[in-house]
């Protein structure tokens, strides 16, 4: 009798193979263990078990395994289906779900780049003589592929070697982003012990008699005391008194003062108070609320306005679950956001808390995995971006999916393309578990299902600690623009909402949706504007590092001086970005401290927490940025924001335009006036009448949804029906034309639905390939996965004829 094991492999390919194992092997493996397996003639894998059997293969000789790497299974049979419903749902194959499930140190491969970690002491009396070779191999170059420590060592046992030093931390994979973030120190000061007593006093003044300055400094020390319990910072302190930090060096050096200090926002985990929320009374009963319409539905939906408290609803909700003993995945769409929250949820649950995404590193990563994987105390609660639904969860009972709207949840590439709130949904489903949606601006389509019944609802209509909701300001730049009532981007008004805000000692927050300096630079002698050489696009100007960059492909060249097409130095740029607004701010406010948060500023990985401490603890006057601005984050000392040109989203050309653009913008006003004080937005538009700013203006989510809705009826969109975006790339725009007619033709054949295309998108051209879409709507009467699976068998039609197989062709379902 022979024994075989069915290997799921990291490559997009559409089976699973088949590979002979001994029977004591056969006996012991189970589905969920990792084999590292040989593929082709030279390359190997971390291939991952799904099933035993008997059956041999018909079409190939089944190769043996090299080894087994796992003593127990990594992966749980609940994943393994899960991952099967996303490959058949998002019609993309199950290596590609394997691939993007598992951190990548857990799946090697012969092409895996590994380097040395740098000042790490290695005590080379302690490696095994495989692991010696390597090391040594290593400190000759600088990173070496796994293929080549192959021949090093022996081939079979490259990978638990490679897997001990990356558990020695000695070596690391060449992808990882390796930063140190230092976390952040503030100077606090206090008296020294033998002063405390009130007595002393008088000796105190004695001893200062003659120092005038470093007396009146003591005294706002006293005053500053008797007004607040919290600890003084030298900050405070010197803002307070109206005198120097010199002055309070020469304290300390009489041995009056002593100073000391405190990490900042790095919250200690002793100090956990189970008790500290206390819930409003719309809090508390939309609480009771959401409790009662899980017991009926699996789904429910918080709809709260910004600032009206959600996250300390689900933090209470949280604490029932963990109450049953069960475990909590709590999704957001942004690594932003995560560095807030977890610094709130710690607060309450100490380190029951883990952290997932794609900025930590290798290492954290299957650190994380494995406490989840073994029921750890560490990782009751998860939080993560869209990754961490692909963890190995044993008892989940909650999944909160917090700004549900957010574009980002969908992964747009590689495969799988998934959007991560309906996969949870799915896999909430499979464990059991109940889901709770929260979001100030719903998707259309979540609030659809709420309407016909699917999901429950529930609505907190106030802000939290009755902070009112901001007041709007629309401007119209016509009409600015005519009266010359701007300077730069900025009108008269928004200007004077700044200058007033910072004056209060206030923060403002500025949103443009677009990052550089300018996106277009043109010749006004000839017109031309420098293009990407290898997309269809122009060329975006950075002015921080002087030059025109491609934002789809990286292509860069300096800053021209003079135009490439008539050689006139007579250039201007069109158009503006985050960094025209940082310059322009800069001459406007030249004391104030201006930052911008963007993709070219937040690449490291703590550098989102950089800015967010920073403009948390109010270093920061003035933040501009992009949409990472929009999500739900939360400060409270921003009474302004201004949104410096609405219009760049309306336009859009998507079906989601006006959805996108309402919930952009609300979201973004939300983040104004969170406490006490009445926050202010500013709206700058050459379009004030649009039916969406008008909705924006008046918090009218009802008008937006049901003015949508209408239109998506009429032109047959989701929620009606269901979208399925076929994209094809190739170099030779001919052949390229005439392979999207075929499909589309033939789809068209088989089909009696909305089959459209294949069109050029507004950008019909990336890094020299060409590109064609076609759009297949499926409605709501038909069979889903039927449909399906003819798209899928035209495909491999498709892919069978010789002229057409090098055509690059994507399937994005759901396409968002």
């Amino acid at each position: 009798m022979h024994f075989f094991v069915e290997v799921i492999l990291p490559l997009s390919l559409p089976q699973t193979f088949t590979y002979r194992v001994s029977e004591a092997e056969f006996e012991f493996l189970k589905p969920g263990m990792r084999v590292a397996v040989s593929f082709g003639k030279t390359k190997f894998y971390t291939g991952l078990v799904m099933e035993l059997h008997n059956v041999e293969p018909l079409l190939y000789e089944a190769k043996e395994i090299h080894q087994i790497i796992d003593d127990v299974p990594l992966v749980t049979e609940m994943q393994l289906k899960h991952w099967q419903w996303i490959a058949s749902y998002y019609m993309c194959s199950i290596g590609e779900v394997y691939k993007s499930a598992l951190p990548s140190a857990l799946i090697l491969e012969s092409e895996t780049l590994i380097s040395p970690v740098k000042d790490s002491f290695v005590d080379k009396n302690e490696l095994s003589d495989e692991e010696f070779l390597l090391i040594e191999a290593l400190s000759q170059q600088s990173a070496i592929k796994i293929s080549e420590a192959a021949s090093i060592v022996n081939k079979r046992k490259v990978f638990p070697v490679i897997q001990q030093l990356l558990s020695k931390n000695i070596i690391t994979l060449q992808e990882e982003m390796v930063e140190e973030y230092k976390p952040k120190l503030v100077r606090y000061i206090r008296l020294i012990p033998e002063f405390e007593s009130s007595n002393k006093l008088e000796d105190l003044l004695q001893i200062l008699k003659n120092a005038q300055k470093q007396k009146e400094l003591l005294l706002s020390y006293f005053q500053l005391k008797a007004s607040q319990k919290t600890p003084i910072s030298v900050k405070q302190l010197t803002e307070y008194s109206g005198s120097s930090s010199a002055i309070v060096k020469a304290l300390i050096d009489k041995e009056i003062f002593e100073e000391y200090y405190i990490q900042h926002d790095r919250v200690s985990f002793d100090d956990v108070d189970e008790n500290k929320i206390v819930l409003s009374e719309d809090q508390y009963q939309a609480f009771q609320e959401i409790k009662n319409v899980l017991t009926e539905k699996d789904v429910c939906l918080l709809h709260g306005v910004t600032a009206s408290g959600k996250t300390e609803v689900y933090i209470k909700l949280i604490e029932e679950f963990l109450q049953q003993e069960k475990k909590v995945l709590y999704l957001l769409p942004e690594i932003a956001l995560t560095t807030q929250l977890v610094t709130r949820l710690t607060k309450y649950f100490g380190n029951k808390v883990a952290v997932f995404h794609s900025k930590y590193s290798n290492n954290e990563r299957v650190e994380v995995w494995n406490q989840v994987l073994n029921k750890s105390d560490k990782a009751q609660v998860v939080i993560g971006a869209r990754s961490a639904l692909f963890l190995p969860f044993q008892d989940l009972g909650f999944v909160i999916i917090d700004e549900e709207h957010e574009a980002t949840f969908k992964q747009v590439d590689p495969a799988p393309r998934y959007h991560a709130r309906d996969a949870a949904i799915v896999l909430a489903n499979f464990h059991g578990a109940k889901v709770l949606l929260g979001s100030a601006t719903p998707s259309v389509e979540t609030y659809f299902n709420t309407q016909k019944g699917k999901y429950g609802l529930v609505e907190l209509h106030k802000r939290f600690g009755n902070a009112i909701m901001p007041e709007i300001h629309l401007v119209d730049l016509k009409d600015a623009y005519f009266r010359k009532k701007m300077t730069g981007h900025f009108s008269q008004s928004l200007i004077d909402a700044i200058t007033e805000a910072l004056s209060l000692g206030e923060q403002v927050i500025l949103f443009q949706n677009r990052r550089g300096y300018s996106p277009v630079i043109e010749c006004m002698t000839c017109g031309h504007v420098p293009q990407c050489t290898q997309c269809d696009v122009s060329l975006t100007y950075h002015k921080f590092k002087n030059q025109l960059r491609c934002h789809y492909c990286g292509f860069t060249i300096a800053k021209p001086t003079r135009c490439h097409a008539c050689s006139s130095i007579d250039l201007t740029s069109k158009g503006f970005g985050t960094e025209q607004i940082e310059l322009e701010l800069n001459n406007l406010f030249p004391n104030k401290n201006i930052k911008r948060m963007d993709q070219d500023t937040t690449r490291g990985k703590y550098a989102f927490e950089k800015l967010i401490d920073s403009f948390k603890n109010r270093e920061i006057d003035v933040l501009v940025g992009t949409q990472m601005l929009a999500k739900g984050l939360d400060f409270d000392n921003v009474s302004i924001v201004g949104i410096l040109n609405a219009d760049s989203m309306l336009y859009f050309p998507d079906f989601r335009a006006f959805e996108r653009s309402y919930q952009m913008m609300t979201q973004v006003s939300g983040r104004a006036g969170r406490s006490d004080k009445k926050g202010k937005v500013i709206i700058q538009t050459y379009n004030p009448l649009h039916n969406t700013i008008q909705q924006v203006t008046n918090n009218d989510y009802q008008g937006m949804f049901k003015e949508q809705l209408y239109e998506r009826y009429i032109y047959k969109y989701p929620p009606y029906y269901k979208l399925i975006k076929l994209t094809l790339k190739h170099k030779d725009f001919d052949k390229l034309k005439e392979g999207s007619m075929w499909l589309y033709q033939v789809l068209k054949q088989q089909f009696d639905i909305p089959v459209l295309g294949p069109e050029e998108p507004p950008v019909s051209k990336i890094r020299n390939e060409y590109i064609r879409t076609i759009l297949i709507k499926i409605p709501q009467e038909y069979h889903l996965g039927n449909t399906k699976k003819t798209i899928q068998k035209i495909l491999n039609s498709f892919d069978a004829i010789s002229q057409y197989r090098s055509i690059k062709v994507v399937v994005n379902v759901d396409y968002y």
